[in-house]
């Protein structure tokens, strides 16, 4: 009966354990996802930064086609709209109700074009050395470059960045800590069976393996849990609204799941690998306390 209480007991440890370890991959996963949705989102935000060209009255269709031409090709564009004297007056009466024709008595507006970089380029420094390109084009009466609020949405972009690193390291900690602490009372229960294989002349190595071979298994099923939950979570929320993929790809998805099998197989490998040398370095009589 001893024997079967026994092994219930640490069967219903690494029951304990294995779940434990699962709810902190979870958790992981969940910021793992934050992170990239929130990369995401700011790729988005930094491709409709960019700078509008206004043109002169003068400029040709030519110059115009020519002008729109290479910003087509151009690698650094994410998109470009050109917008004709009219076209720039019916954007300005949606965007502020006013009417400058009866206001004017004529249309104020030249052509211009709104371009937009791709985000590695969505930063002042960048966007001014490719608008220097344009200064001395004569058919070009201004470039305008919105640089206050672009260093405003880097500023905190940044900030917000940097939030996220230290959450995730901070995470990172806390589920190494946490799943140590896990796997070493789940070691702590067979510390007597340490012992006894010590005794019989087993080497440190041959004590250790099943160990830690039993660790890793149980930290490939804890991030397969781990996994199930996650990609429930995730279709769910498809079902909702499937703009989720736009921010959240299948590739995204795929690196998040190898990482938590990944992370789940060394972080238990390893807490039972620091475990198991704790109670083979400890004598008999400190394994009471």
């Amino acid at each position: 009966m001893k024997k079967k209480h026994s092994g219930i007991s640490v069967f219903s440890a690494q029951i304990t354990s294995t779940i434990s370890v699962a709810l902190v991959l979870l958790l992981l996963g969940i910021v793992a996802f934050m992170g990239i949705a929130a990369n995401s989102i700011t790729n988005n935000i930094k491709s409709n930064m960019g700078f509008d060209v206004i043109l002169k009255e003068t400029a040709s269709i030519q110059d115009i086609n020519q002008l729109k031409q290479h910003w087509t090709n151009a690698d650094y564009v994410s998109s470009t709209k050109y917008y004709s004297p009219e076209d720039a007056l019916h954007k300005w009466q949606a965007e502020t109700g006013e009417n400058l024709i009866e206001l004017l008595g004529a249309n104020p507006f030249s052509p211009e074009f709104e371009v937009k970089v791709k985000h590695e380029y969505a930063n002042v420094d960048s966007i001014k050395k490719i608008t220097s390109l344009f200064q001395s084009n004569q058919c070009i009466s201004e470039i305008k470059v919105h640089s206050d609020m672009i260093d405003a949405i880097n500023n905190n972009i940044q900030s917000i960045a940097f939030i996220l690193v230290l959450i995730s390291a901070a995470l990172m900690l806390i589920s190494f800590v946490l799943i140590n602490n896990t796997i070493r009372l789940t070691i702590y229960s067979r510390r007597f069976l340490i012992h006894t294989m010590k005794l019989v002349g087993a080497t440190a190595g041959f004590i250790r393996r099943p160990f830690i071979i039993n660790n890793i298994l149980h930290g490939f099923i804890a991030a397969i849990i781990a996994i199930l939950f996650l990609a429930g979570t995730i279709y769910y929320i498809q079902t909702l609204d499937s703009a989720i993929l736009n921010v959240i790809n299948l590739e995204s998805i795929a690196w998040v799941f190898a990482s938590i099998i990944l992370l789940g197989i060394i972080i238990c490998a390893l807490a039972a690998l620091l475990a198991t040398n704790k109670y083979l370095r400890i004598d008999y009589d400190d394994m009471f306390k």
